[in-house]
């Protein structure tokens, strides 16, 4: 055993460590600002859609959003994509997304093509997978609760603007 941690490369795990860190905080910077931009704007639109009583306004805002967050997580993984690409840890860019792809949504469908020194840097993108569509479920919690609200609101017997 003390043979195998004076042998093991440390270098690697130090530069996989540095290389996955960064991009992990870059991922997450940008996804943070992106969904927090698209969140707030259906807030806006929605409160006022639901002043006016445009109900099916804020439904279209929600499927909007919801689109335009999804769009978000496969540019995460493009981002990745690119990194590997860059590094000429994968050289072809299809296999490079799906094998970002598959660590970032933690399915795990494709083998682990890395070079020996770089493996563990499928953990950084599982992290940020996970981080990300974590955030982007908390966020669509409360898109939901604005358009139940809406529909409640559109379909109550007792609402005068009900259809």
């Amino acid at each position: 055993m003390i043979s195998t941690l004076i042998n093991f490369s440390y270098l690697h795990l130090f530069r996989d460590v540095f290389w996955g860190v960064a991009c992990l905080i870059f991922i997450l910077v940008f996804h943070g600002s992106a969904i927090n931009h698209i969140f707030m704007r259906f807030e806006r639109k929605t409160r006022k859609n639901l002043k006016l009583t445009q109900y099916n306004r804020v439904f279209f805002h929600f499927y909007k959003a919801f689109v335009f967050i999804a769009l978000i997580h496969l540019v995460e993984i493009l981002f990745w994509s690119v990194f590997l690409i860059s590094k000429d840890l994968i050289a072809d860019p299809v296999l490079a997304i799906l094998f970002a792809g598959s660590c970032y949504t933690t399915v795990g469908f494709e083998a682990d093509t890395l070079p020996d020194g770089w493996k563990s840097l499928a953990i950084f993108i599982s992290f940020t997978g996970l981080f990300c569509l974590a955030w982007t479920t908390s966020i669509m919690i409360g898109m939901t609760s604005a358009y139940k609200n809406a529909w409640n609101q559109k379909y109550d017997p007792s609402n005068p603007d009900s259809d």
